[in-house]
C-alpha cells in the first residue's frame, strides 16, 4: 500500500526532474539515478514511469529502460496541477503535524497506528502525507511501521542562529574564486519570484512560499561549485522548515522580498558579483531581524 500511494508523488516529482535539466526526447531516464535523487526503492520508480508511460511521456525499451518520449518543455502539466490540488486538501492535517511537533504533543518516536488514531486518517492518506514530510527531511522511517522526527530548529536563539549562518555561507558562497552563473536557473529563478510577487503571494500555501524561496537561495549556493557549502544550506534549510512554517507568514511583505530577489539576479547577470554577495547578506540579515522576534 506505500508503493502505491507513493507513485502518483514520484510520478510529479519526475516530471519535475525532467523540467528542471530541460530534457529533451530520447534521453535516458536511469532508474538507479532516479532512485537515488529521490530517495526511494526503485520499485515505486518503476510504478510511476509505468503511469508516465500510459500517459505517453516516457517509453519503455526493451533491455535498455526508460526514455523521455517529449521534450521537457511540452509535458502536459495537467497532472501536476491534480498533485496541487491534492497537497492543498492534505494542507491541514500536514500542519497540525507540524505544529504538534514543535510544540512537543508528538514525541520524537511514533507509529503509524497512533498518526492514525490522533489525525483520524486511514493509513493510505496518512503515508501519503507521512511520505511528503519524510522527503522534505523532518522525519525518517524506522524499520515496521515506526517513524522518527529529525533534528530541527526549536529555540528564538537557534532561528537566530541558523540566520547568521546562512547569510555568512551564502555570501562566502558567491564570493568564491569558484563561483559560475547557472543563467538557466537564475531564468527559471526569475520566472518564481516574479509569479510570487505578482499576486502569488496572496494565495500560495506556506509550503509554496518556503519551497521558492528555499530553490532561489540554494541555487545560487549550487553555482559556488563546493557541495560542502551546498551541504550546510540545505542541512539548515531542513532544520528550519518546522520553525518557519510556525511563523506567522506577513505576506505584505513577500513582494519586497522578491524585488530584492530579483535585484541579486540584475547584479550577478551584470557581473557585480561583490555586490551581490554584500546585498545577499543584507537581504538574509534582514529577513531575520523581522521573523525572530515572532518566536
Amino acid at each position: 500500500m506505500a508503493r502505491k500511494s507513493l507513485s502518483p508523488q514520484i510520478s510529479i516529482e519526475i516530471i519535475e526532474f525532467v523540467r528542471a535539466n530541460e530534457m529533451r526526447k530520447g534521453e535516458h531516464l536511469p532508474l538507479q539515478k532516479l532512485a537515488d535523487t529521490f530517495r526511494v526503492s526503485r520499485a515505486p520508480i518503476m510504478s510511476a514511469l509505468r503511469k508516465l508511460e500510459e500517459r505517453g511521456i516516457v517509453r519503455a525499451e526493451a533491455n535498455r529502460g526508460y526514455f523521455l518520449n517529449i521534450d521537457s518543455d511540452k509535458i502536459d502539466v495537467a497532472s501536476r496541477s491534480e498533485h496541487a490540488q491534492g497537497s492543498e486538501r492534505e494542507e491541514p492535517i500536514y500542519f497540525r503535524i507540524a505544529e504538534d511537533r514543535l510544540s512537543g504533543v508528538l514525541p520524537e518516536k511514533v507509529s503509524e497506528s497512533e498518526l492514525m488514531r490522533i489525525y483520524d486518517l486511514p493509513r493510505t492518506k496518512l503515508l501519503k502525507i507521512l511520505h511528503r514530510i519524510s522527503d522534505e527531511g523532518w522525519i525518517e522511517r524506522l524499520p515496521g511501521n515506526g517513524w522518527t522526527f529529525r533534528q530541527t530548529l526549536t529555540s528564538r536563539k537557534s532561528y537566530e542562529e541558523g540566520y547568521v549562518f546562512r547569510a555568512v555561507i551564502e555570501q562566502q558562497a558567491m564570493l568564491l574564486p569558484s563561483f559560475e552563473p547557472n543563467y538557466e536557473g537564475f531564468l527559471k529563478a526569475r520566472e518564481v519570484q516574479t509569479a510570487l510577487g505578482d499576486g502569488g503571494y496572496e494565495h500560495w500555501s506556506r509550503a509554496e512560499i518556503f519551497k521558492a524561496n528555499n530553490d532561489f537561495h540554494e541555487m545560487l549556493v549550487a553555482c559556488s561549485g563546493n557541495e560542502f557549502f551546498l551541504d550546510s544550506i540545505k542541512r539548515i534549510n531542513r532544520l528550519r522548515r518546522l520553525v518557519e512554517y510556525h511563523v506567522t507568514i506577513d505576506r505584505s511583505r513577500l513582494p519586497k522580498q522578491t524585488i530584492e530577489h530579483l535585484h541579486i539576479l540584475d547584479l550577478l547577470e551584470t557581473d557585480r558579483r561583490t555586490e551581490a554577495a554584500a546585498f545577499l547578506y543584507t537581504h538574509i540579515m534582514g529577513a531575520g531581524r523581522i521573523k525572530t522576534p515572532q518566536l
